[in-house]
């Protein structure tokens, strides 16, 4: 008898002759996760991962409640081919669940599965066979099929597996499946929230954060630092791109007018992001904008900014409330630090009444007031680089 961890995964499944692809990617993904436990192996059969030889099992499962990819996980004992053997864990397992219950009657049903067909009982037979074992040996359970208060699983594949809990995972796909985009990473509750969303679904992610020193602190850029590490924990190591930004946001605010600020920098910030994007192999960008939201987030506003670059934006907040986000950041732990008191570049040279119906044709001839192309060039060429 051993522990080891029973990996599922989801989507996988559907994906034909690519899903060995998947898998390895997957399987990838998991061996980095757990690349600080000690000890620690991960293996693969019959359609399913297994995590073996871990002496922190707390910490395995924390680290694969964040894999995207993972549907949920299980701890379990893996066992021999026997049944007596089965039953004897089954009566451990049950006798440690009636220990911590503060139920006087407990429902239980055992779902089986059998894969080793030659195994001499069926999935039905050996559900009932344990099922009545457990009854007579325990007089205060009581089968329930439809809302029981334990299932008790029992897995025969090349060994015997047995377990009752199941927690829930990130899900989505593996992270490196679906290509790389760019995140345009501010200090605020959006972004991260953003970025998470996407590499859900498999995207890589490199990050852009534009920094207004001295007009934002260094103590703004160690928080961006610091949420862009919380989503490492998710979608695996990020290059973190520290742009400076005060130059263009001063020649914006000196040469143009003042209700066009907010557009006018937020097509620059496009502009560079794409830039650092080509450079590393990253075929979209990611923003944490959401419809109406702020001044720059109306339809109006929106169409202006994407004017500015040909590549696609991914905006998965898009139809979100705030307290939608919130809720998310709060989950997947970037809130706390998101809402840490330290200014961010979009805070510096606010327009007091900002355009919320820009016209496209007005904000090209006000970005022909400065000499955006050195500009950029510039910034480009200062970026500091920061590897998470």
């Amino acid at each position: 008898m051993e522990k080891v961890i029973l990996i599922r995964y989801g989507e996988i499944h559907l994906k034909g002759q690519n899903r060995p692809y998947f898998e390895r990617v997957l399987l990838n993904n998991i061996k980095r996760a757990l690349k600080d436990i000690s000890g620690v192996k991960v293996l693969k059969a019959q359609g399913r991962f297994y995590v073996e030889n871990y002496s922190d099992e707390a910490a395995v499962v924390d680290a694969l409640t964040r894999v995207f990819g993972i549907v949920s996980i299980s701890p379990a004992y893996k066992l021999d081919k026997d049944f007596d053997t089965i039953t004897q864990y089954a009566q451990m397992i049950m006798k440690d669940f009636i220990a911590n219950s503060q139920k006087d009657v407990l429902t239980f049903k055992v779902e089986s599965r059998r894969a080793d067909k030659k195994f001499p009982m069926d999935s039905m037979t050996i559900s009932r066979e344990l099922g009545g074992r457990l009854l007579r040996q325990f007089p205060e359970l009581k089968v329930d099929v439809h809302n029981p208060d334990m299932v008790l699983n029992v897995e025969v594949r090349e060994y015997t597996y047995i377990y009752h809990e199941m927690i829930p995972c990130a899900g989505g796909m593996p992270v490196g499946t679906n290509g790389k985009a760019a995140l345009l990473l501010s200090g605020g509750i959006d972004s991260p929230v953003a970025g998470w969303m996407i590499a859900k679904r498999g995207v890589a992610l490199t990050a852009v954060h534009f920094h207004s020193f001295p007009y934002t602190s260094d103590r703004s850029k160690e928080k961006v630092i610091e949420l862009a590490r919380i989503l490492t924990r998710y979608c695996g190591s990020i290059r973190l791109h520290v742009v400076p930004f005060t130059r263009i946001q001063q020649e914006l605010y000196e040469k143009c007018p003042d209700e066009q600020l907010t557009i006018l920098m937020r097509r620059s910030m496009m502009k560079i992001a794409q830039e650092v994007a080509k450079r590393e192999g990253a075929a979209a960008l990611i923003t944490g904008e959401s419809i109406g939201q702020v001044a720059s987030q109306t339809v109006d506003s929106l169409v202006v900014t994407n004017a500015a670059v040909a590549m696609p934006v991914f905006r998965p907040l898009i139809g979100f409330d705030k307290i939608d986000i919130m809720n998310i950041a709060s989950n997947i732990g970037t809130y706390e630090t998101s809402i840490l008191p330290y200014e961010d570049c979009c805070t510096v040279f606010t327009p007091r009444h900002p355009a919320t119906h820009p016209r496209l044709e007005k904000i090209i001839k006000s970005e022909q007031l400065i000499d955006e192309e050195v500009l950029i060039k510039e910034a480009l060429e200062n970026i500091e680089v920061i590897e998470l």
